[in-house]
């Protein structure tokens, strides 16, 4: 599916790439102001950080990772599901993988998180229940990744990376995107559950 006949994801790309530019232009006063503070956000009521933290990010290696994955996989979930339902995936996605973040830091004025990966996430576990006999590549991996199998990998080191694991990267984050993916297109289409599973048993 082309990017250019998904408006939804095409608005929403270039609302990533060009708030992530100025961003990178001005760190100290967009990335601060926008970034998800949970300690602004609970005692300050800076509640537009939920969703404005969406949409910058940290460096060119986070805007270019982010943008790639979300260019494969957005047209054709849109296509899929419609605009709107896939704006609603994208963005409840990015706010409920913000949630834990948000309580477990809510009176840490040092804590700042920023990206669309939470909200990507749910984009493309979305992708896995329309699309299950679909590949996955990962960079500088040539086999592709069965997806029922990637997101089972991909789950599963979530949560180990957010134990055992001491890095910027907020897994957590990619985590409940991703179930919140899973949910929200379960609730939206109740019949993919069955076709996911008929679809799987054919590969397995």
């Amino acid at each position: 599916m082309n990017l250019l006949d998904s408006p939804v994801s095409l608005t929403i790309l270039a609302i990533i790439i060009v708030s992530s530019l100025i961003g990178f232009g001005s760190p100290n006063q967009i990335l601060i102001k926008f970034s998800l503070n949970p300690y602004s956000t609970v005692h300050y009521r800076k509640y537009y950080q939920i969703v404005t933290h969406i949409f910058i990010h940290l460096d060119w290696m986070h805007l270019l990772f982010n943008a790639l994955t979300f260019y494969f996989f957005a047209p054709q979930l849109e296509f899929a599901i419609g605009s709107e339902r896939f704006a609603l995936v994208f963005i409840t996605a990015g706010i409920v993988a913000s949630i834990p973040s948000i309580v477990k830091n809510k009176d840490n004025p040092n804590y700042y998180s920023l990206g669309a990966s939470g909200a990507i996430a749910g984009v493309l576990f979305s992708f896995i229940l329309f699309y299950p006999t679909s590949r996955i590549y990962m960079f500088f991996i040539p086999i592709g990744i069965p997806a029922p199998i990637f997101a089972l990998i991909y789950l599963g080191y979530c949560v180990y990376a957010s134990k055992y694991h001491s890095t910027n990267i907020n897994h957590e984050a990619h985590f409940w995107g991703a179930v919140w993916g899973l949910v929200i297109t379960i609730v939206m289409f109740p019949n993919i559950v069955e076709y996911f599973i008929q679809t799987i048993k054919h590969i397995f």
